[in-house]
Order: structure tokens, then C-alpha cells, then sequence
């Protein structure tokens, strides 16, 4: 679930679960397409060169998926004392500020309080579709529905009386993450929630209608936990196009633990077949943050982030300050990518 507080900037410049429930903080005040976004036109400066510092949002936000809209960043998170879908607002990508709950009315098939891991698709510049996961009142599974909202901020409504997905025999369903493929056909991407009955758990695919509200076709699974740094589960599935290739991002492991992190896999298609190049992780815990994962990639300015959460390392499953908001600048060796992070500072502005 959630937690948050602000980050320092030095630049001019700036940047855009592991799903599960952890204990619900205290409100902080009180004193207690989406994987191909649209850039503004930049000239650059130095802003470029001077760095930030993380987390670039230094309060509880988990989950974090952002996309870009109305010349500005959005940014959305599980559920806190904030409200349903937290939505925060960026020029840069590195100060933010609250924008409210996008989601303040609930669907009828749902229990409220278990609101996590929303991602939005982007469908034009007056209609937006969250997928978002939440507890089910017939099978009391964690489970994926969708809303639409003509604005990036909200309010998002689902009048639906059952959610998109609930693999109730396979533990339920959650992460949903929408992808655009290059010629424009729409797919959904998931996990079923395993490790709540001990059953493996799967990320799973299928073709979305092309407004985004239905799926169509069959689901495929494309991979499961099974290498030791995975440990029980995969998890929040994230699908990028680079140059004809298409990389499946995933987190693993248990989130409130340092040992989250997160790895890729290679697909021949948005549906698979997909294969693990490799044995380990390519971001996990550092001396600067811990159980970095569920992520989203964005491009600005020629460059590519991953925007995730982490743990303050001496404060690991701590409501207060919780999975905080950071950003890893993700590039390539070939056609694999590399993380250097997570990094308190980094010495370029996205």
C-alpha cells in the first residue's frame, strides 16, 4: 500500500506492486501511449549536466507508473491516506505535486482500501484508461478491473459490476499493465496472484479491444518464477519496444524485503514466446536504496528512465517513509539493457 515526502532538485530539468498490502501509514500532514510518450520540444541547457538527487519523491508511493499529458507528467501509486489512486503532477520529472485522488468513486465490485498498482493508457488527449487491481466482494481476491476518465488527473470511473479479470482458482489477479505495439493493436499484461495460495505464479498476456475496455483472444503466459533470485513470485510486468525488439520488465522476490528487484526477459512478441538472458537481477538493492522494483520505462530527451520504487535501507517495510519514488536512467550495452542504481545522486537531469 502506501506512504510519502519531496525531493531536492539541482537541475532545471527534471523527470516520470511490488503489489501487496502493507500496513496503512498515517496521513503525513497530520503530524503523526504510456510506453512511447510524446516529448515537448527541449533546447537544451545545462540543466542537462547538473544532476538530481533521489528519491524525486521522498514520501510513500508505491507502484509508481507515469505517463506524459497536458505538456506535464503524471504520476499514480496504490492506494494511501491520499485517496484510492494517488495522483501526483511534474513539469520535470524530478518536483512533483499533488494532484489528488484520481479514482475517488469506486466500482461496484469493489471493497475498498486495497486499491494497488494503477497504470494508465493513453488514448488521445481527452480520454484515459486506468487498470487497476482491487479486492473483489464475490471472491475476496485481489482482482483487475478498468476506468476511463477524460482528463490524466481524473476522476477515472468503473460502473462495471465485475472486474475485467479475477483467475480466482489461480490466487486472483493484479499488476495489470497496458502496451501499444508499434502497429497500434492494444495488449494487457498481468500476474496471477499465486503466492496468496501457494500456487506458481504466471505473467500473463492478451489482445485488448481498441478502446482498451475489453480483452479479446485468449491469454498467454509468457514466464513464471524460476530462478533462486526470484523467489516465490514474479510480478508488475512491464512490456518496452526498442528497435523490433520487445523486453518483458518484472519485479520479483518479496517486496517488503531487500531482495526485491528486478529483471527482464526477451519476447518475439507482445504474446510471446519470451526467454531470461540471464540468471540475476539488473537493478536491486544498493547502499542508497532497498528492494528497488515495480517499474515503468519513459523516454525524455533522447534518454530512458525507469521510474520505481524503494526502501530507505534502514528503514525496510517501515510505513514511515515507506516505498518512496525514484528514477534509474536506463541504457544499453548492445541490445541489453543496464541499470547503474538506484543512486541517491545522479549526475545528469533527465
Amino acid at each position: 500500500m502506501s506512504l510519502i515526502r519531496t525531493v531536492s532538485l539541482a537541475a532545471t530539468g527534471m523527470l516520470v506492486v511490488a503489489c501487496g498490502s502493507g500496513p496503512e501509514p498515517p496521513d503525513p500532514d497530520s503530524g503523526a501511449e504510456h510506453n512511447h510518450p510524446t516529448d515537448p520540444a527541449e533546447n537544451p541547457t545545462e540543466s542537462t549536466t547538473m544532476g538530481f538527487s533521489n528519491p524525486v519523491y521522498d514520501r510513500d508511493f508505491p507502484d509508481p507508473a507515469v505517463i506524459r499529458a497536458e505538456d506535464s507528467w503524471f504520476a499514480y501509486a496504490t492506494n494511501s491516506s491520499l485517496g484510492n489512486i494517488p495522483v501526483l503532477r511534474s513539469a520535470d520529472l524530478v518536483e512533483w505535486e499533488r494532484a489528488g485522488d484520481a479514482m475517488p468513486a469506486l466500482a461496484p465490485w469493489v471493497v475498498g482500501g486495497r486499491t494497488w498498482a494503477p497504470e494508465v493508457a493513453v488514448h488521445g488527449p481527452d480520454r484515459f484508461v486506468v487498470y487497476y487491481t482491487a479486492l473483489d466482494k464475490e471472491t475476496q481476491r485481489q482482482c483487475v478491473g478498468r476506468a476511463v476518465s477524460s482528463s490524466p488527473a481524473g476522476p477515472f470511473v468503473d460502473e462495471s459490476d465485475r472486474p475485467l479479470i479475477c483467475q480466482e482458482d489461480e490466487g486472483g489477479s493484479i499488476d495489470a499493465s497496458p502496451f501499444e505495439d508499434a502497429d497500434g493493436t492494444r495488449y494487457l499484461l498481468w500476474k496471477n496472484d499465486g503466492n496468496a495460495i501457494g500456487v506458481d505464479t504466471w505473467i500473463y498476456a492478451q489482445p485488448l479491444s481498441d478502446d482498451g475496455l475489453e480483452l479479446t483472444g485468449e491469454p498467454v503466459q509468457l514466464i513464471k518464477q524460476d530462478q533462486p533470485w526470484e523467489g516465490h513470485l514474479v510480478e508488475a510486468p512491464f512490456l518496452w519496444l526498442r528497435d523490433g525488439r520487445y523486453y518483458l520488465f518484472y519485479s520479483a522476490n518479496d517486496y517488503g524485503s531487500a531482495a526485491y528487484a528486478v529483471g527482464y526477459a526477451e519476447c518475439e512478441g507482445p504474446l510471446g514466446p519470451c526467454t531470461k538472458p540471464q540468471s540475476e537481477p539488473i537493478l536491486a538493492t544498493t547502499d542508497d536504496a532497498a528492494g528497488p522494483g515495480h517499474c515503468v520505462l519513459i523516454e525524455h530527451g533522447g534518454r530512458t528512465w525507469m521510474v520505481h520504487h524503494a526502501w530507505p535501507p534502514d528503514a525496510i517495510g517501515s510505513a514511515l517513509p515507506g516505498r518512496t519514488m525514484w528514477l534509474t536512467e536506463l541504457t544499453w550495452d548492445g541490445d541489453r539493457p543496464v541499470l547503474d542504481g538506484p543512486r541517491t545522486h545522479v549526475d545528469r537531469s533527465p
